[in-house]
């Protein structure tokens, strides 16, 4: 292909201060980004750039700049992106060490400007909390006191504070009033570490809320450091809440809103602007998946508004962009839109909607580029040859899952090779010998992606699993579990120092110590556009 167009951390920069629309995409896996990045950079590594590229940058004509640290991926990403239809695609100049020697600021972890803004938003609002003895010393006297936790219900269910309630983000000031009904009793908000945590107990304190509102102090990592015990896969959760309830948390929501900037669209503006080409608009619908899957506006994509708001490079990578939320409530997408608005986004809801316009269900479905046709094989093929090969003792079948790590590790077909899609030339050199492969993954979607890479690389003939592993799963088929045959190294995931009650005292301590110094390095960086009501 011709020369690929370079970007300069200068040029980055300019247009970040600007509030230009722009993609900064780091190519590698998620554990070495976790290691630096600048703050706006978002991860879409080689791997699995087909799969999520469309979702997270849906306009072909946004400004994308593309690096690694050196490892060759970036320039291969061009490459795809340009073959996906992306009109405006370049490097970085350098690639990472570039943006380091031109002087600009590098972060470690993920979600960091979300978890910057939460450390601002505490620095400003000196937003109340307590600690983990202090938490605990209430429990125990049996104080009129409810602990509120604003993760993932997922999350909640790995690891919780005794008695807590879960109450992803988004839905704290609209179901408070009802778990909290004596406003004397004290609301505590938690989260793994600080962000959540603080956001949530803010929320309440923005809204209004009368009971007493404090943060829990850094979060499950505080309460495991305090020496205190967590509980696991309890399912307390809310209830729906009473009209009288969602009128007055709508009233206080909309005032938030109005005083944060966020601006009110018809369903007419928000057609037209999915159908500017100048602009990317992203969509989303703030509600409990349960609510989304049962009736939808058209296009819109679920994301709770506190993970919204957690994650928000995640879900909204063209920094710039325009995102409107969706609630039928008055109360969730003008919450989560405050916060956004305060993040530097141009952050809208929609005004007058109703269930009515909800015309769609079912779960949300990720835009995808058309799929090449591959040789397939059944679950009970692969199966006969794999026997075959036991019988015989000889390996004329290798089986490549291109799986995360962590499902790998839970369960593969026996004698599968845990492989990174992006290494797929390094990792023919180490393999041992077959005369033929077989691609898998959980659903055969990134395997089927695979197929034709490897066919390129090999004269041996590639086979596509058809249903990916759940299809083996489905047919009853054998498993194993454990880091058996690995084939790349388990960076796909940067593993957090709370996830699990295992981790070593000193990296949640070393994970604290790295949260309260993000308000240092934002005033380093200068580009976040951040402000706090």
């Amino acid at each position: 292909m011709s020369q690929i167009k370079t970007r300069q951390f200068t040029d980055i920069r300019h247009a970040l201060l600007n509030k230009e629309e722009l993609a900064l995409i780091d190519v590698r896996e998620e554990a070495p980004f976790a290691k630096n990045h600048p703050l706006f950079a978002v991860n879409i590594s080689l791997s699995r750039l087909e799969l999520e590229i469309y979702a997270r940058v849906p306009r072909l004509s946004t400004p994308i700049t593309v690096y690694d640290d050196g490892e060759g991926r970036a320039e291969i990403a061009v490459e795809r992106l340009i073959r996906l239809g992306y009109q405006d695609v370049a490097l970085l100049e350098g690639g990472l060490a570039g943006w380091r020697n031109a002087g600009g600021e590098l972060f470690e972890d993920v979600n960091v400007p979300s978890k910057s803004f939460g450390e601002l938003v505490e620095s400003i609002r000196q937003t109340p909390f307590l600690t983990a003895n202090q938490v605990k010393t209430l429990i125990d006297q049996q104080a009129d006191i409810v602990v509120l936790d604003a993760r993932r219900f997922d999350e909640y269910q790995t690891m919780n504070i005794p008695g807590s309630i879960s109450v992803p983000g988004a839905e704290l000031v609209l179901r408070a009033r009802e778990l909290a009904p004596n406003p004397h009793t004290q609301i505590i908000v938690n989260c793994a570490g600080r962000t959540r945590s603080i956001i949530g107990a803010q929320s309440l304190l923005n809204a209004g809320i009368p009971n007493p509102v404090a943060a829990l102090q850094n979060g499950t990592i505080g309460w495991t450091l305090a020496g205190l015990t967590l509980q696991h896969q309890q399912n307390r959760t809310f209830n729906p809440v009473k009209d009288t309830t969602k009128y007055e948390a709508s009233q206080q929501a909309n005032h938030i809103a109005n005083q944060a900037g966020v601006g009110k669209i018809s369903l007419q503006t928000l057609d037209q602007w999915q159908n500017d080409p100048t602009r990317t608009t992203y969509v989303f619908d703030v509600r409990t998946a349960e609510e989304y899957e049962h009736a939808h506006l058209p296009h819109a994509r679920h994301v709770a508004g506190g993970q919204l708001v957690q994650e928000t490079d995640h879900y909204a990578s063209v920094r710039g962009a325009r995102i409107v939320l969706i609630d039928d409530d008055g109360v969730r997408a003008n919450m989560s839109a405050s916060w956004l608005r305060q993040m530097g986004w141009d952050a809208y809801i929609i005004d007058n909607i109703t269930v009515d316009h909800f015309t769609e269900s079912g779960p949300w479905k990720a835009p995808l580029p058309l799929q090449n046709s591959t040789q397939e094989i059944s679950p009970i093929t692969l199966h006969e040859w794999l026997l075959h090969d036991t019988a015989t003792t000889r390996l004329s079948t290798i089986v490549l899952d291109f799986t995360s790590s962590a499902n790998y590790v839970k369960q593969h077909i026996p004698s599968a090779w845990f492989t990174l899609r992006g290494d797929l030339p390094q990792i023919l050199k180490i393999l041992p010998p077959a005369e033929r492969y077989v691609l898998t993954c959980g659903s055969g979607l990134l395997a089927r992606l695979a197929v034709s890479e490897l066919q390129a690389l090999t004269d041996k003939p590639v086979y596509l699993l058809t249903g990916g592993t759940q299809a083996w799963v489905a047919a009853g088929l054998p498993l194993e579990s454990g880091e058996t045959l690995l084939a790349s190294p388990r960076i796909d995931r940067y593993r957090r120092p709370y996830e699990g009650t295992d981790n070593p005292i000193e990296a949640m301590q070393g994970y604290l110590d790295w949260e309260y110094g993000l308000v240092e390095q934002l005033k380093r960086d200068g580009t976040h556009g951040f402000f706090v009501l």
